[in-house]
């Protein structure tokens, strides 16, 4: 990743397509401007003029609920207008190329790019070959990276743990097909996390993990032990080419998370889960949805967090107009 394109010369957000590259300073400047942000969820008027007179185009060639939504959510509370492209329809499932369809959308004095694509470097793609008013958002691009997803994890632990340099913390299931995993040990490493530990089973271990900031576990149990956050993949199966696991049910068994497992960790440690969850599979019920568990709030906190990035990005791009 060449630091260069995501940051303006000055040192200031300009694109946001991977942690790679992004100083500890700037991650904790993302989460400062979240909290600002985070309590116009009570608010009776849940708008500010940051963005008003932009526009943002959802560009969403993979299928998509939460994080969708969660952008157009937040764009919309920043007062901006938001083009949601629905790539099914478009002139791009006749033929046109992904350039073409950028070269459309820029006519039409668009000023930012929400991208999620099938395949890894696609944002950097459109983030090279757009006009230079243009900012792009990496929503997720393949099996290389979900940035927003990562600092939105990184926001809500960090309402449960204050200090980063204390915490151990374990990320369990497809860490081998899962973009939110790679960006998430790319954060935690940059804001400094004490441990990162991957627990999977090595048919879902990417070669030389080890190489990503991450210890390897093949067994929960002792991965667990004196862990503070868990973090619960979802088994990428639209991903995986071939048969890497027996079966459903004996990876529940090896690596779902059970109360029993829970037990192993801290016992203030926090569950978290990017969605959607496979509910019998990766996690008991009565654990996600117990006292634990904060996968809802980090729901909830990927407004603020998409809010602060997109406008600490677009307030950049207007100064340097």
């Amino acid at each position: 990743m060449k630091q260069n394109l995501q940051l303006s010369d000055d040192g200031k957000l300009k694109h946001f397509l991977s942690i790679e590259g992004l100083s500890r300073d700037l991650l904790l400047k993302i989460l400062d401007t979240a909290e600002s942000f985070a309590g116009m969820t009570e608010q009776s008027v849940k708008k500010v003029p940051l963005l008003r007179g932009k526009t943002i185009v959802n560009l969403f060639f993979e299928n998509s609920t939460r994080t969708r939504t969660t952008f157009e959510l937040a764009a919309t509370r920043l007062s901006a207008d938001v083009l949601n492209i629905n790539i099914a329809t478009s002139a791009t499932s006749k033929g046109e190329s992904l350039l073409d369809t950028i070269r459309n959308l820029e006519a039409m004095h668009v000023d930012m790019f929400v991208v999620r694509h099938a395949i890894s470097g696609a944002a950097q793609f459109i983030a090279e070959n757009s006009a230079s008013h243009i900012s792009v958002i990496n929503a997720g691009d393949g099996q290389h990276a979900h940035p927003t997803q990562a600092m939105l994890d990184m926001y809500t632990i960090k309402q449960h743990k204050t200090d980063f340099s204390q915490l151990k913390v374990a990320i369990i299931g497809d860490i081998l097909h899962s973009r939110v995993a790679r960006s998430q040990i790319l954060a935690l490493n940059t804001l400094q996390a004490e441990e990162v530990r991957v627990i999977a089973p090595k048919t879902l271990l990417p070669a030389q993990v080890e190489c990503l900031g991450a210890e390897p576990y093949l067994n929960m149990k002792q991965g667990l032990k004196d862990i503070d956050v868990i973090i619960m993949l979802r088994l990428q199966k639209e991903r995986m080419k071939s048969a890497l696991l027996p079966s459903e049910n004996e990876y529940y068994k090896c690596f779902g998370l059970t109360p029993e497992k829970l037990a192993i960790a801290k016992a203030d440690a926090i569950v978290m889960h990017p969605g959607p969850i496979n509910r019998g599979v990766e996690i008991d019920s009565s654990i996600a949805d117990s006292h634990r568990s904060v996968i809802l709030q980090q729901v909830s906190n990927g407004i603020a967090v998409r809010m602060a990035i997109m406008s600490m990005a677009m307030q950049n791009m207007e100064a340097k107009a």
